[in-house]
């Protein structure tokens, strides 16, 4: 499997993020009603402004505004991209045991996007974040970007500008085989569910856990450890990562059905509108061409054998 090129790598993770490399494919387009309610889209499980937010994943389009202006001159004048990425969700960007560098769906993105603005998918400079500290990377102006399987939602859009959706998910329960846990429902009642903090999980869950206790961690990988060594009952995460857990250990399933829809996006500071104009300039040339785009390609590549049903990107929508 192709790896990619990573220029330079600095490590941010929690005590925890040591082990199985955690998450990866999963579902593109979810929409069925889980047994514990119906499916929300990620403005309703973590919007605190759901009334007036209606479609967080429009964003702005590359034809609304200038494509080269502060933050990409910043970026070409610094000769390199600096993009806060995940080195645990295999798959999407996870850190390959063969070759050491930073890989996955998420990084081919990277890379398409530093081609783009610097003529080389090398000048990169990845850093690893944790789930709860992707925004404030981000608006501390300590990354250019995140590309780390991140929701879309309303709350969000309040600290950090997103470009179009370039993946959907949804959030879903991943058990051991053996467990009485049929799903996002009262079958949970008693039992201890993992998340990350900060994450859309920890908010749906908030909204309402069935009577389970909740147990937070930095990063999602460290759920996975805690459900393998016997210290929590359940995860709850995006299937598009879950899926893959649960394709390197067989001791652990998906159960239930997706209660979320999660657009993934690329996370920028919200000053920064010609970036992310540039940046929905990127993907949608990255996304054209149906079969032979080269979305698809790195789909097949990444995805597609543990997320067989996924015909494509999700549509862009603009403001």
């Amino acid at each position: 499997m192709a790896a990619a090129c990573a220029l330079t790598v600095t490590a941010a993770l929690s005590p925890l993020g040591v082990g199985p490399f955690g998450g990866a494919s999963g579902a593109g387009r979810t929409s069925s009603p889980a047994s514990g309610g119906p499916v929300a889209h990620a403005r309703d499980a973590a919007a605190t402004d759901s009334g007036t937010c209606t479609t967080p994943e429009a964003s702005l389009s590359p034809s609304s505004g200038t494509t080269d202006g502060a933050a990409v001159e910043r970026i070409k004048k610094r000769g390199r991209l600096i993009v806060g990425v995940d080195q645990n969700s295999y798959l999407w960007g996870f850190r390959d045991p063969e070759t050491g560098a930073i890989a996955g769906f998420d990084i081919e993105i990277v890379k398409a996007i530093a081609q783009n603005i610097l003529g080389s998918s090398a000048k990169v400079q990845y850093l690893t974040v944790p789930t709860n500290k992707r925004v404030t990377d981000i608006q501390q102006h300590k990354v250019d970007m995140v590309v780390r399987t991140m929701s879309i939602t309303c709350s969000r859009l309040k600290d950090v500008a997103f470009s179009i959706a370039y993946f959907e998910a949804g959030q879903q329960l991943l058990v051991p085989k053996d467990s009485p846990i049929t799903g996002y429902n009262d079958s949970l009642k008693g039992k201890t569910v993992c998340t990350a903090s900060s994450s859309t999980g920890e908010a749906k869950l908030k909204q309402g856990a069935h009577g389970a206790r909740i147990k937070l961690v930095d990063n999602q990988l460290d759920c996975l450890v805690l459900l393998q060594l016997g210290m929590v009952d359940a995860v709850f995460t995006d299937n598009a990562l879950a899926a893959g857990q649960a394709a390197q250990d067989p001791t652990v399933h998906l159960v239930g059905t997706p209660v979320t829809e999660e657009p993934y996006g690329v996370a920028m500071n919200l000053d920064d509108q010609d970036l992310v104009r540039r940046v929905n300039q990127v993907l949608v040339a990255y996304e054209a061409g149906g079969a032979s785009s080269e979305w698809m390609h790195q789909y097949q590549t990444w995805l597609a054998k543990d997320l067989p049903d996924v015909t494509g990107p999700p549509q862009p929508k603009y403001k």
